[in-house]
């Protein structure tokens, strides 16, 4: 019917044809003498169910009475011929089955892999598993390679991929996968249509035939009287000593786009030159196509530019409409693409964006959002990004383990949490608790918090308010959630996955709420319970896990899910995969992110088998998949308009243009005048389109950069009282104080924070604390073994973190001897009064009060003192001391004046910094009676300075260094401005 007598039904589709028009008009075409029923009848398989939407609404323009039956190639053997073969096995029952084995063989052989990789090896034993069923791969295959094993590393592997062998054969016990059960369909097709061919056209689409099975029921098809197989992007332009090239079988080019034509065709016996249009309808840009397929001539055959590069014609007429963005990085690829969509959708054409990078996608998404476009994605959004998918993924990564303030809040604030409540406890409760718990924890941790934490919190924090009683029901909501999720007993499957949707369902309901369907409702909630279901169907073969085998597990399935959104798209604007831009129903495709590594994507590393061993089993070849995402670049290049775009630039290094986009450009520069000439006009065209990109983001007015800010409050609202710490502040950086006091800001600790050199001078402080009150006439083994031990004790009681604690105590233990050693020196000058001693003094002069805490009071044998002060860090200088951090000199002030509480008031006569770094440097100050008398002198004079209306908080004054941070950087706009401008000054009303 389709083909000439004795021969095969293979025909071909040109690149840059409407596919699914050209499929409606050669099938018409050819049944235009036939009944009408006939159509009807016919069959179509496809290989997606976007070809199959499109070649649908071909057909459902009202210009036939019938509609043919299409079908993905997926449900072939699905109807009542063949229900007595067993219903194959669902991929995640058999990672799991194979999750078993894997783990018996790592008892047995434990020094193959760690338990940790027990889901991903069974993930890659599946992926195996089901090539070698779709390639018709033997276990016979695979033993009888050969390979050179000096090191005995393929037979360790050869022994693990034993596991997969017994799913083979007649004789195998285990239900058949979906590859296994497709063959048993295909050998009863093929018993079947040798003796009775259909009656009616069988045809299949879209498909190139890559796979084992696929091409298999190809090459059945086209055998038939009736059957037609119609390959898409057949390059007709091809001259036939390539093709030649192509199935060269010394060096075949399997990276070429027509690698799989050329293949299909001898698989049937035919030369790739005999395949036939399918339809006489023409592309849209013929010239183009011979201009893309001699750019993609294979490499051993491109010497044939310089033979027909010259003389090819018409290269501007192929590329009038093909624009090339070269942009400098991401942001301005994403940019100009998004604008290119904005500007097709209101001249009222359809476009596409073809990408394999979704990060590119996402970000394209998220900037036609701005004027309310949302594009029609045909990937979809993945599951363990959508809400339900979150919460779980979240939750599985907390069970088992000590929860962290940041996984708390994680948690707290997730959009599904306490969604169940309802009345005054309901969310907008649970929304303002959680803000006020989150700046508790910010400010005053704990890092990890307990339940004491929690209900201690709630209790002060409800004081004299009407919701208190509500505040405390809901800590210990948390409390218990908190110590339930931190309970992980090692189970079976069904075990962990209940405890998983008890804990979603908990945080869901919320503390007095009884509904969790939130967590199950739009598509999202849907495709998780779906997929939780699946998982508890199967989970009898699973065996038993602890809480990381299954929180791996768990996750890995998450992340394969994906879910369409329903609400509406527009209509003019697709981003579609590689696979769907086949049908090319647009009338502009933007080609992005054509860079090596994203198209064609890197080729993964196998575990199992080199290129080599692959070529001789049978198997796929990594080459093979570059050469059919050539043939996508070869199909969406023929599009009516065209735009390709790259960054030369990605978030950490250079990149590298596509090989094909490599080829196109290099071969339009040396072809001739002509082609250079054509290649500056579509960059020139690229260029346009960046220059907008760019003054995209460019702010609608131009905002002048910050002055040096230098603020001038009233009197009445500047400190009347600061500690002798911040005093040095106010000397050095004056718009701290200002801030701090006056805006009364405080920076916000980070929620998740490495241990700092704030809490390693907490832990010092309280090891010298602990043990000068512990301190004997031992001798200095024992002292040092009590202060080892005091070390410990604090260490463990002060600092969560663990890896911090093991190191901080490395660094005690190295100090220690010597630090012990000083101390006895220092005992010797003086017996400690004072420890973490408070002061307050009020200077009427200037009616300003100053506080401290004194870390160390010694008094000396002539009834003298010594203050001390422990430094974490390099302690300052002499002249420091005494110019900026006055310090310990206001607190000798203090102490003659007898300030202090339970410390005697006598005269200082020195104060010291002591160092507790590597170094323990010591920084010796004696004082004289008139260097009280001065430092009084100068504080006063301070002060009276800042109470001058006129006088202003000036930002990074006297800094230590240029590249010292503060916590007020951000505010003053440090970095607009430098510290060599002069101080603005801003007076500020009441």
């Amino acid at each position: 019917m389709f083909a000439e007598v004795g021969k095969p039904g293979l025909f071909g589709v040109p690149c840059g044809a409407d596919y699914p028009h050209a499929i409606k008009a050669g099938l018409l075409s050819h049944l235009k003498d036939t009944p009408p029923e006939l159509l009807a009848r016919t069959e179509i398989f496809v290989n997606t169910s976007r070809m199959r939407k499109d070649i649908q609404r071909t057909f459902d323009d009202g210009s036939t009475r019938f509609l043919p039956k299409i079908r993905l190639l997926t449900e072939l053997g699905t109807d009542h011929r063949f229900l007595d073969l067993p219903v194959p096995v669902n991929s995640l029952r058999r990672r799991l089955e194979l999750s078993q084995l894997v783990a018996h063989f790592l008892r047995q052989e434990p020094q193959f892999a760690t338990r940790a990789s027990i889901f991903d090896l069974s993930d890659s034993l599946a992926q195996v598993l089901s090539e070698m069923q779709d390639e018709g791969v033997t276990p016979e295959d695979i033993r009888s390679l050969k390979v050179q094993d000096s090191s005995g590393h393929w037979q360790k592997s050869l022994q693990f991929l034993s596991i997969i062998f017994d799913f083979f054969g007649p004789e195998s016990a285990a239900d058949p996968g979906s590859e296994a059960r497709m063959k048993l369909v295909i050998d009863r097709l093929e018993r079947q249509w040798r003796d009775t061919p259909p009656d009616h056209p069988i045809l299949v689409a879209g498909s190139t035939g890559s796979r084992g099975m696929t091409a298999r029921f190809m090459s059945l098809v086209a055998k038939l009287p009736m059957g037609a197989v119609i390959l898409p992007g057949v390059d007709f332009d091809m001259p036939d000593r390539v093709w030649t090239q192509i199935r060269n079988p010394e060096r075949a080019s399997v990276e070429h786009p027509q690698e799989r034509t050329a293949r299909m065709a001898e698989r049937l016996d035919i030369r790739p030159q005999d395949i036939r249009p399918w339809h006489t309808s023409g592309c849209a840009n013929s010239t183009r196509n011979r201009l893309v397929s001699l750019a993609l001539r294979p490499a051993p055959v491109t010497d044939q530019w310089m033979e027909e590069g010259p003389a090819f014609k018409d290269v501007a007429q192929a590329t009038q409409n093909m624009t090339l963005i070269e942009a400098p990085d991401m942001r301005i690829e994403s940019n100009a693409i998004a604008l290119v969509l904005r500007q097709t959708a209101e001249l009222g054409k359809t476009a596409a964006l073809i990408t394999p990078d979704r990060d590119l996608a996402r970000r394209v998404t998220a900037l036609l959002d701005r004027w309310g476009i949302v594009p029609d994605d045909s990937a979809g959004i993945p599951l363990n990004q959508t809400p339900p998918g979150r919460l779980l993924r979240h939750l599985v990564g907390f069970i088992g383990r000590t929860m962290s303030a940041e996984d708390l809040l994680v948690l707290l604030k997730h959009p599904l949490c306490a969604r169940g409540a309802q009345g005054d406890e309901g969310r907008g409760y649970h929304l303002l608790w959680t803000r006020e718990l989150e700046v508790h924890l910010r400010r005053k941790g704990p890092a990890f918090p307990s339940r004491e934490d929690i209900l201690k919190w709630a209790i002060e924090s409800g004081q004299d308010k009407a919701d208190k009683e509500g505040r405390t029901h809901w800590a210990g909501w948390i409390s218990d959630l908190v110590e339930h999720i931190q309970i992980a007993p090692e189970g079976p499957l069904s075990d962990h996955l209940n405890r998983l949707v008890a804990l979603g369902s908990a945080l869901v309901k919320g503390p007095t709420g009884d509904d969790d369907s939130e967590l199950w409702a739009q598509n999202a909630g849907r495709e998780t319970r779906r997929l939780v279901e699946d998982l508890h169907r199967n989970s009898d073969y699973g065996g038993t896990f602890n809480i990381h085998e299954f929180a791996d597990l768990f996750r890995a399935i998450l992340a394969r899910g994906q879910v369409r959104d329903p609400s509406p798209k527009h209509p003019k604007v697709m981003i579609w995969g590689t696979l769907e831009a086949r049908s090319l129903q647009a009338d502009l495709v933007i080609l992005a992110g054509l860079n090596e590594g994203i198209w064609p994507q890197a080729a993964g590393q196998d575990p199992w088998f080199s290129r080599d061993m692959r070529r001789q089993a049978g198997l796929i070849s990594p080459e093979q998949m570059i050469g059919l995402s050539a043939h996508d670049f070869q199909q969406a290049i023929a599009a009516p308009e065209v735009i390709l775009t790259r960054a030369k630039r990605d978030a950490e290094a250079e990149t590298v243009a596509s090989r094909w986009l490599i080829r196109l450009t290099n071969l339009m520069a040396g072809m001739s005048d002509e082609g250079r000439k054509a290649l500056e006009n579509m960059r020139k065209r690229g260029t346009a389109w960046m220059g907008l990109a760019d003054a995209l983001d460019e702010p609608d007015t131009a905002i002048p950069p910050a002055k040096r800010p230098s603020p001038r409050p009233p009197k009445d609202a500047r400190p009347r009282q600061l500690s002798v710490t911040r005093i040095e502040t106010l000397i050095r950086d004056p718009y701290d104080i200002y801030a701090s006091r006056i805006l009364r800001l405080s920076k916000l600790d980070p929620l998740s924070r490495d241990p700092d050199i704030r809490e390693r001078g907490t832990a010092l402080h309280a090891i010298m604390e602990r043990y000068l009150k512990q301190i004997g006439d031992d001798s200095h083994e024992a002292a040092l073994a009590r202060f080892m031990s005091v070390a410990e004790e604090v260490l463990e009681q002060e600092v969560a973190w663990p890896s911090a604690r093991r190191v901080w105590l490395a660094r005690v233990h190295r100090i220690a001897d010597q630090l012990v050693r000083d101390e006895r020196d220092r005992l010797t000058k003086g017996t400690p009064c004072g420890i973490e001693a408070k002061a307050a003094m009020h200077l009427p002069e200037v009616d300003f009060s100053l506080t401290c805490k004194a870390d160390r009071i010694d008094r000396k044998e002539d009834d003298t003192f010594i203050i001390y002060d422990y430094k974490t860090g390099t302690p300052p200088s002499e002249k420091q001391t005494r110019k900026f951090s006055i310090q310990l000199l206001l607190e000798a002030m203090m102490m003659e004046a007898g300030k202090f509480e339970s410390v005697p008031m006598g005269r200082v006569s020195e104060v010291a910094y002591l160092g507790l770094n590597a170094a323990l440097k010591q920084v010796v100050l004696p004082l004289e009676p008139h260097d009280i008398a001065e430092i009084r002198g100068r504080l006063a004079t301070l002060i009276a300075a800042y109470d001058d209306p006129d006088l202003g908080y000036t930002s990074r004054r006297m800094m230590e260094t240029v590249q010292y941070k503060t916590d007020f950087e951000h505010l003053a706009r440090f970095g607009e401005w430098s510290i060599s401008d002069t101080p603005v000054p801003e007076d500020l009303d009441d």
